[in-house]
C-alpha cells in the first residue's frame, strides 16, 4: 500500500500594495500551484489594498522608481502581461488561497464586504503562523 505524498506548501506575506510589489507574490504563488504545490497569500497592512474592490486597478509606484504608474501600465499592456487585477483573478481561479489579516483590516478600516470575491475569511496572525509552520517555504514580500 503506497502512502500519498503530501503536497509542498508556500506561504507568502504580502505587505505592500504598490504596482511593483504586487507581481512577485502573485508570480510565485501561481508558479507554485503550477508545480502542484499549495500556495497561501496573507495580505496585511498596505497589501490589503490589492484585494480591496478596485484596489488593484489603483495601485501606484513609489516615487523613487522614476516611472509613473500610467507608464508602467502601458509597458504591461505592450508586453502582453496580465494586469494586477487579472493576475489576482487567475491566481484565485488556480486555487491560490488569499487571506486578509484581521487586525490589519481593523487598523485600515477595511470590512469583509470591501474585499474582492474569492478572498478567504480574514484570519489572525496566530492562524497564519500555524499555516506558516506547516509550509515548506515562507516569504515576506
Amino acid at each position: 500500500m503506497s502512502e500519498e505524498k503530501k503536497k509542498k506548501k508556500i506561504a507568502i506575506i504580502v505587505s505592500k500594495g504598490t504596482l511593483d510589489m504586487a507581481y512577485p507574490p502573485l508570480i510565485l504563488a501561481t508558479a507554485a500551484v503550477s508545480m502542484d504545490m499549495e500556495a497561501i497569500l496573507f495580505f496585511t497592512m498596505w497589501g490589503l489594498n490589492l484585494i480591496k474592490k478596485g484596489g488593484a486597478e489603483q495601485a501606484t509606484l513609489p516615487t523613487h522608481v522614476g516611472v509613473s504608474a500610467e507608464a508602467m501600465n502601458e509597458l504591461i499592456k505592450k508586453a502582453g502581461v496580465l494586469t494586477v487585477s487579472e493576475f489576482i483573478k487567475m491566481a484565485l481561479d488556480m486555487g491560490v488561497k488569499m487571506y486578509p489579516c484581521e487586525q490589519a483590516m481593523k487598523l485600515m478600516g477595511i470590512k469583509k464586504e470591501d474585499l474582492i470575491e474569492g478572498v478567504e475569511k480574514p484570519i489572525g496572525a496566530a492562524t497564519f503562523l500555524d499555516m506558516a509552520l506547516e509550509s515548506d517555504i515562507v516569504l515576506f514580500i
